[in-house]
């Protein structure tokens, strides 16, 4: 009796019997530690260069811009060009770049805050392509079958990277070692694309000869024209701009280490790891999501809870209360994140998924950064507090103002997209 229950919500582990997926998970994992500390090494930076929170913010701009523009080009060179070949390219590309951000850590003074921008710029711009051609490729690993579960395995192992590594890079910070940050980040690129190499070709469907830039380009506008004729997938990307925007919470974590958590042991390491402690929980028990069929309505509700448990991590006064907020926040965005790329996965034909995960990763990497920006603006003038409950109020208030606007989205179900 109690057996049935705890399978159906294990996490479902199936989609690593295929080998060519298992390479593909496993080149996630080395990656995700090191990019993880990268993400904490690089605000600290900056603060510890500046002393400026909204400098803080800045930063996450200068990584949008080429996240933005490689991450269109990028989704649709990944419809036009062997994937394979392509994550390999942007793997090693990651690899040098994570490398000379280890290099510009030993500068004197700590380092050089126009050359760090730069460098984030470059990191942003493989990711930008990287990523999308990952995500491209796992129905053709797995099948359509396989996709959410896929998702929620590729999911889950990164959020262990995202709490081992704020954590492992507080540690390095407080010994003043920057430079062993950035460097684990380089290794784990590394060792991505020697696992990469066994993959086969993987070329898209309908895709024999070589790549052509022109026929890439138009396809970032056809890719927008197939976007227009699908408003539930949209959906997906409004909502999710609307959670990250209003509600992101990192820009401030630097300021409440020195202010609010002064006093807690690795408050920065706990801060950054937060989201991932509950999203890591999420991912072990989401065996269920694989099953959702009402994907709208989850979705809407778990960024509900997104936005709710932002407004408690705003006005929590100790570090153990707000480390709980956040793990609640990075379970609902687990949920979300899961059910909205499975639903672009097998919505989107296999020429266009390239272009559609473009979108996503312009719209998962690209609204946290805007989100940087909102809240450490917010919080520079009128207090972190004000910043992170009015953003928390906006999203819940938007996800009611959204299923009344657009109850396609609501009703959304996957039996009748499969259908």
């Amino acid at each position: 009796m109690t057996a049935a229950p705890r399978r159906s919500w294990a996490l479902d582990t199936s989609p690593l019997r295929e080998p060519g997926f298992r390479r593909l998970f496993w080149g996630v994992a080395a990656t995700m530690l090191g990019q993880q500390m990268t993400l904490v090494a690089v605000p600290y930076q900056v603060y510890a260069l500046t002393g400026s929170s909204l400098l803080v913010g800045v930063t996450s701009v200068v990584a949008l811009v080429p996240l933005v523009v490689f991450g269109l080009l990028g989704g649709a060179i990944a419809d036009a060009m062997d994937r394979r070949r392509l994550m390999l390219v942007t793997g090693a590309g990651s690899a040098v770049t994570s490398a000379l951000l280890a290099v510009q850590a030993l500068l004197p003074g700590g380092g050089n805050l126009w050359l760090l921008w730069l460098l984030v710029a470059a990191v942003s711009g493989f990711t930008a392509v990287n990523q999308p051609t990952r995500s491209a490729v796992i129905p053709a690993l797995v099948g359509p079958e396989g996709v959410p579960a896929a998702n929620a395995l590729a999911m889950t192992v990164r959020q262990v990277g995202v709490i081992a590594g704020p954590l492992l890079a507080g540690v390095l910070i407080g010994l003043g070692d920057l430079f062993l940050a950035y460097a684990v980040d380089a290794l784990g690129f590394l060792v991505a694309v020697l696992l990469l190499r066994g993959l086969p070709a993987l070329p898209p469907a309908g895709v024999t000869g070589p790549l052509r830039l022109g026929a890439a380009l138009r396809g970032v506008g056809e890719g927008f024209a197939f976007l227009r004729t699908q408003p539930v997938l949209l959906m997906t990307f409004v909502v999710d701009v609307i959670a990250m925007l209003f509600a992101w919470p990192q820009a401030v974590f630097p300021e409440l280490t020195e202010g609010r958590y002064a006093d807690s042991p690795n408050a920065l390491g706990w801060l950054f790891a937060g989201v991932s402690i509950g999203a890591l929980l999420m991912g072990l028990t989401s065996g269920w999501v694989s099953r959702v069929d009402r994907q709208g309505a989850v979705v809407l509700a778990a960024i509900v809870v997104w936005g709710v448990a932002i407004v408690g991590f705003g006005l929590a006064p100790t570090l153990w209360l707000a480390v709980l907020f956040l793990a609640v926040a990075g379970a609902g965005d687990m949920v979300s994140a899961v059910l909205r790329s499975s639903m672009l996965q097998t919505a989107a034909p296999d020429d266009m998924r390239g272009r559609m995960q473009g979108v996503f990763l312009v719209v998962v990497a690209g609204g946290p950064r805007l989100g940087d920006l909102r809240a450490g603006a917010m919080a520079s003038a009128v207090g972190v507090s004000a910043a992170m409950v009015s953003g928390g109020v906006v999203v819940v208030v938007s996800m009611v103002v959204v299923a009344l606007l657009v109850p396609s989205f609501l009703h959304f179900r996957a039996s009748r997209a499969a259908a």
